[in-house]
């Protein structure tokens, strides 16, 4: 099938994963057809092929992106005590996350809609993101700054609390994220010592 007249791939490919992740978002991934991609685009349905193999690499790929991304993002320096560790952590973990609303929503909710081989990658790369988190208790522990009795349900209480987060808050209400981040990041030391 012809190109659009004006559409690029270099264009149209981004378009086409922005419109997927917006639709997604919005409708949820069983919900939302090719074709409605394709409409908001503004391209053919079956010109939407030449970006994307189906439905389901679509989504694979928007969801590993992020993992890639976040990944790429976190940082944790060993050197550094636990406790300052983890304040970084929780810090950078409410922002990333509140510039990514939509990303984050379907990292978390579409998981059900991956093939298994797909869920096991993206599993595999939620996990690295967890290990992370949990090292850095696991140092706290051994030093004496957490009393955590299982580091793994710890780290994945902290994730969920931090995720949260997206959930509810809005900018311009009555806390800022940094008011917000703050708060999270006093409730998470309390929680872990």
């Amino acid at each position: 099938m012809a190109r659009t007249a004006g559409s690029h791939s270099d264009i149209t490919g981004p378009r086409v994963r922005e419109a997927a992740l917006k639709l997604f978002a919005a409708g949820g991934y069983a919900a939302v057809s090719m074709r409605a991609i394709a409409a908001e685009v503004g391209v053919q349905a079956g010109a939407l092929y030449n970006y994307t193999p189906d439905k389901q690499t679509l989504l694979f790929d928007l969801m590993e992106s992020h993992m890639t991304e976040l990944l790429s993002a976190v940082k944790d320096d060993p050197t550094q005590p636990a406790d300052a560790r983890l304040k970084a952590f929780v810090a950078f973990h409410i922002r990333f996350h509140h510039a990514r609303p939509d990303a984050v929503f379907i990292a978390y909710m579409e998981l059900r809609n991956l093939t298994p081989e797909n869920f096991a990658h993206i599993e595999g790369l939620r996990r690295t993101y967890e290990d992370g988190l949990e090292q850095i208790l696991r140092d706290g522990v051994a030093s004496g700054v957490f009393n955590v009795s299982d580091t793994k349900i710890a780290t994945l209480a902290i994730i969920a609390m931090l995720t949260g987060v997206n959930t509810w808050f809005r900018s311009g209400g009555r806390l800022s994220l940094d008011q917000i981040t703050a708060q999270y990041s006093e409730m998470v030391h309390r929680a872990v010592t």
